[in-house]
């Protein structure tokens, strides 16, 4: 079954193969974003534009409780494809099924529960808080969806079927892009639309992630009597997922720092801010397609010890991802201004929006490295250095970088804040991989 999609033809042709269905889908996602942000913004309500941007940190943190199960489990699965171990592959993707339904069942109810201390944590002022509200409360009820999309499509691209993980991520996302004008315009429904239009894109992806399994999977299993695992594998699951879901959990932390050091400065900085950081995802999510595409093949190839197509793999994917970015990040930096202009009409937003793209994309290239090196100690099961470098670029020196620079250089010491945080990260990386990849894996060839 693996064999014929792993192993055939050159190790480039192979991963293409891969990772270009990961990267449409991801296209996709970025056209509904782009798009979604376009409705908004074409409100012109500004504090609206910010009550939607200050929300962005629970979708990243329904993102990381997703990718616990999401991306834990088809690490586990992939290394499990490589031995032929059916009945454990059952086992593992039937356990992440349902236990991430009950993460976010509870993560829905203690969001409700919460709300409006949470969003007025997220950065909403008293102006922003009604529309941060109302985006957040549908938001909340469509928790255990968004939770469960993140299973299914990581999980079939770890058994081979790139295609339809792209097609269950790109039916919600076209579905998300239609109901979007209809419900924020025609029923003047606002950020409530936006948010119950993602909600329902969503629920897509999982009813179309749930008939491939039924009716095409050979590997995955929703059978509840499947559900029990040994420790040992839950250990992994948790132990690779949460250093993956940590990338998520940071990152909205970091969000949240970032808007409270930006609400000094106005709600405009904010809207502008949320903005460009989807604008930017252009770049961060082809480069994360290309990284995650070749994932199940790391994963698959150090399971089945074939360590000369390993090598050859990842010396290849280094340079490819090397080169895209760099040439994405030239061309953003190059037509920031016109990115800008689609999406506000005074000179002086989109001369702002333009500087806080170039500093948001300029060192893409050092998050490429970064991503290498977490996708590599993910899908071999080395949990440490993946934790290590989940908690490096948008976590602890982010952290560390936002308040020193904000301190010494005000406001734009905030908005260069990611690219020094980029540059920190990238060396530990080099670091990682030189002392424990290189040396550890490679040398067993």
């Amino acid at each position: 079954m693996s064999e014929n999609v792993f192993e055939k033809g050159p190790v480039y042709k192979v991963y293409f193969k891969m990772a270009i269905q990961v990267v449409m889908g991801l296209v996709i996602s970025i056209v509904y974003n782009l798009t979604d942000t376009y409705f908004i913004s074409q409100t012109n309500n500004t504090n609206l534009i910010a009550g939607v941007s200050v929300c962005a940190p629970i979708f990243t943190l329904l993102m990381a409780f997703g990718n616990i199960f999401g991306q834990g489990g088809s690490s586990l699965i992939s290394r499990l494809l490589g031995k032929n171990d059916i009945d454990n592959l059952h086992r593992v993707s039937s356990f992440c099924f349902y236990v991430a339904i009950a993460f976010g069942v509870v993560s829905g109810l203690i969001m409700l529960a919460l709300k409006t201390p949470i969003v007025h944590l997220l950065g909403a002022d008293d102006e922003v808080f009604p529309y941060a509200a109302s985006y957040y409360t549908w938001f909340s009820i469509g928790a255990p969806f968004v939770v469960l999309s993140f299973i299914h499509s990581n999980l079939m691209r770890a058994e081979g079927m790139s295609t339809h993980s792209m097609i269950s991520t790109v039916g919600g996302s076209v579905l998300n892009i239609i109901l979007d004008p209809i419900l924020i315009f025609k029923l003047n429904l606002g950020a409530s639309g936006a948010a119950i239009a993602t909600v329902l894109g969503y629920i897509f992806t999982d009813i179309y992630g749930l008939i491939i399994v039924f009716y095409k999977s050979k590997a995955l299993s929703v059978n509840p009597n499947k559900v029990r695992l040994d420790s040992e594998s839950i250990g992994q699951i948790f132990g690779i997922g949460i250093s993956a879901a940590l990338t998520n959990i940071t990152s909205s932390i970091c969000m949240i720092l970032t808007n409270h050091q930006l609400l000094d400065f106005g709600n405009d900085k904010i809207a502008i801010m949320g903005i460009v950081q989807k604008v930017s995802m252009i770049v961060m999510l082809v480069i994360v397609g290309f990284s995650f595409g070749g994932a199940p093949l790391v994963g698959y190839y150090y399971g089945s010890q074939n360590q000369k197509r390993l090598r050859d793999l990842l010396l290849f994917v280094l340079k490819f991802l090397g080169s895209l970015s760099v040439g994405m990040s030239l061309i953003m930096v190059i037509f920031a201004s016109q990115a800008m202009s689609f999406f506000f009409e005074e000179e002086i937003m989109i001369a702002e929006g333009a500087l806080m793209l170039r500093a948001q994309v300029i060192t893409m290239v050092l998050m490429a490295v970064v991503l290498f090196g977490t996708i590599i100690f993910q899908a071999t099961g080395k949990s440490i250095p993946a934790l290590v470098l989940s908690l490096s670029r948008q976590g602890v020196v982010y952290v560390i970088v936002l308040f020193v620079m904000a301190k010494i250089l005000g406001y734009n010491g905030i908005i260069y804040s990611q690219a020094v945080s980029d540059l920190i990260s990238a060396i530990i990386a080099v670091v990682l991989l030189k002392n424990i990849f290189a040396k550890e894996l490679l040398s067993k060839a």
